[in-house]
């Protein structure tokens, strides 16, 4: 009985703890051998099981690398992280990592990078044998928080299954992308991963952009209205103005009270974020656990990502924000507490007729690991089906 409980604690813990926030380390070694399919499907069992052995088995080489980089071997259990930081035997964040990772290769996907003309090098996960003349592609963007694989591996089957080729970038300064430029606009995360696109081959495709994931999808969009099919904006409050914040409309006055939150340092500023992203939060939020994640994900570009945030802000007005012409769904959740509801409405308003508004009942702004059900049925839904000629009704689920 003791064993059950403990699983059940462990399971409910980790399912809050992947939540769409979290920031993360940006470092990464990309392998080009896949990782191989979880024995164990379940997350909190493959995490249990590999925290309660010996460190000792992540800890092997694999000097199979891509060739786009120009890195020494790492340690394939550790990849995101250096051995100078895991001040403990056994890092939970580690085996989380892991775990995704090997998701991610067992849905037929698998990772490479990408080096661009200006120095940027992206990091993304894309079909292993792609078929454009038979399947959709399809970019998955994450939100301001962890890379890819923490936020997108719930999506990864229910979408190849409805006839999807998956790309998914990490973002620069997420995962393992980064870029020696200075510019921390949208408009250059856009151009960087239209730029991946372009080296791949992929002319036309689909848009699913969660969070800050939905402000880089709006830019994309407006950057190249001729290849992008549809769009699905995700709690992405891009119809904000830089007054909002002064006015009370979000938890928090200022952009440096903002980063405080979506960079932690400290394990209660962590807490304090799990609590206003979910509508039910866990219990329990270890401090060990806590530490651990930041120690491991949050120790580099902390900068960097401030800056991506003061820019995103900064001087903004829904005057200057132009329309885009693609059919959009906005999805939402109705309890959302970073971008509030207000958002959604005011971005419906905006792009008028050509879009369509759904709220989901009892999710925050963590909606698409809350809900990913409700989500991923209304992205299928939307790509699939023509939109409905009530599409400018809001519609709630």
């Amino acid at each position: 009985m003791a064993r059950r409980y403990k699983m059940e604690s462990i399971q409910t813990f980790i399912k809050k703890f992947q939540f769409s926030s979290f920031p993360t380390n940006s470092r990464t070694i990309v392998q080009a051998t896949p990782i191989p399919k979880p024995s164990h499907t379940n997350p909190a069992l493959f995490l249990y099981l590999h925290t309660c052995q010996p460190f000792s088995p992540l800890h092997q080489t694999n000097a199979s690398f891509c060739q786009t980089t120009k890195a020494k071997p790492t340690c394939a259990g550790i990849r995101r992280h250096s051995t100078s930081r895991m001040a403990c035997c056994v890092s939970i964040t580690a085996c989380c990592d892991r775990y995704y990772d090997a998701t991610f290769s067992a849905a037929g996907l698998r990772p490479s990078v990408v080096s661009l003309s200006d120095g940027t090098s992206i990091h993304l996960w894309s079909p292993q044998y792609p078929n454009p003349s038979s399947r959709r592609a399809l970019v998955l963007i994450h939100g301001f928080g962890a890379s890819a694989t923490w936020q997108w591996a719930p999506y990864l089957r229910p979408l190849i299954k409805a006839g999807f080729d998956l790309y998914v970038p990490d973002l620069i300064f997420f995962g393992g992308s980064f870029s020696p430029s200075p510019d921390r606009s949208d408009y250059h995360q856009a151009r960087s991963v239209v730029g991946v696109l372009d080296r791949l081959g992929v002319s036309k495709f689909g848009l699913v952009g969660v969070s800050y994931g939905g402000f880089v999808s709006y830019r994309i969009s407006e950057l190249c209205p001729e290849r992008v099919e549809r769009v699905v904006l995700i709690c992405a409050g891009v119809c904000l103005e830089d007054t909002d914040l002064t006015k009370g409309l979000f938890v928090v006055s200022n952009v440096a009270d903002a980063a405080e939150l979506l960079v932690p340092r400290r394990p209660e500023k962590l807490k304090e974020l799990v609590r206003l992203t979910f509508v039910k939060p866990p219990r329990v939020m270890p401090s060990c656990f806590m530490r651990d994640y930041i120690q491991v994900m949050c120790t580099e570009y902390a900068q960097e990502k401030t800056e991506l945030l003061q820019f995103l802000i900064q001087d903004r007005k829904l005057s200057n924000l132009p329309k885009i012409t693609q059919k959009t769904l906005i999805l939402w959740g109705e309890e959302d507490k970073v971008f509030p509801l207000e958002l959604a409405h005011r971005l419906k308003r905006h792009l008028e007729e050509n879009s369509q508004l759904v709220i989901i009942k009892e999710a925050g702004h963590a909606v698409n690991l809350e809900k990913p059900a409700e989500v991923v049925k209304n992205i299928i839904n939307f790509f699939v089906e023509p939109c409905s000629d009530n599409s400018t009704n809001d519609h709630k689920e």
